[in-house]
């Protein structure tokens, strides 16, 4: 039976779009299964259509064996021990990448509550608190650091071939976008490689064709 991912909407669920992407570059056969989040116990974790395919309240969610696996991180993993690829093969570029990989899924508040993830929205760019813009001087150097010691044989922080690391710096390019936030030009180039990728591109085509609105996120 193939696997199925349980995703929020993709217009909003960053969280949803990593695992979705590193299973999407992986080759994996798994149905997707979207679930429109908001409502009556959003706030809680007590939406009813997320508790009846995950006990945590949370998706994403895959299903597979017979077993709920959920949180983003833990999806990929599980992904990763069926396609090592999706890791770099080099302990030490290893390491880091799932060292930055969980800095992104673990933190970032600021950035997350400031610049909430809506990829069909544009905006002027605004002007962000002292501890947004030191977050997104963080993003940078992450970046920066990896792709110079790392990333000479491609556009990904890794090379030629997008790593989960990638998947979850994804939503991240799409935030800065959305929001007009100015990067230098390799922050730049990076991030315009993320949106330019085929995956990401069709994740973003589903989003735009959603009929679901989250009303505070699209007046802020």
């Amino acid at each position: 039976m193939r696997p199925v991912l349980y995703s929020g909407n993709q217009n909003y669920s960053s969280w949803s779009m990593r695992p979705w992407l590193a299973l999407t570059w992986a080759h994996l056969d798994f149905e997707l299964r979207v679930i429109p989040l908001g409502g009556p116990g959003y706030t809680k974790r007590q939406v009813k259509d997320v508790l009846a395919v995950s006990p945590s309240g949370t998706v994403p969610a895959l299903h597979v064996d017979g077993d709920v696996i959920t949180d983003s991180l833990s999806i990929c993993e599980w992904a990763a021990e069926r396609v090592p690829t999706l890791w770099p093969a080099d302990r030490a570029a290893r390491a880091l990448a799932r060292s930055a990989a969980c800095e992104m899924h673990s933190g970032f508040s600021s950035i997350r509550s400031e610049l909430p993830c809506n990829i069909r929205r544009r905006t002027e760019p605004r002007t962000l608190s002292e501890d947004a813009r030191r977050e997104v001087a963080r993003v940078e150097a992450i970046w920066s650091s990896l792709k110079t010691r790392f990333g000479d044989g491609g556009p990904y922080l890794f090379g030629a071939n997008p790593t989960i690391v990638d998947a979850f710096f994804t939503p991240v390019a799409t935030r800065f976008r959305t929001y007009g936030v100015s990067l230098g030009a390799p922050s730049r180039a990076y991030a315009d490689a993320l949106l330019e990728n085929a995956a990401f591109r069709e994740w973003e085509e589903a989003a735009k064709r959603e009929p679901w609105i989250m009303p505070l996120w699209d007046s802020a």
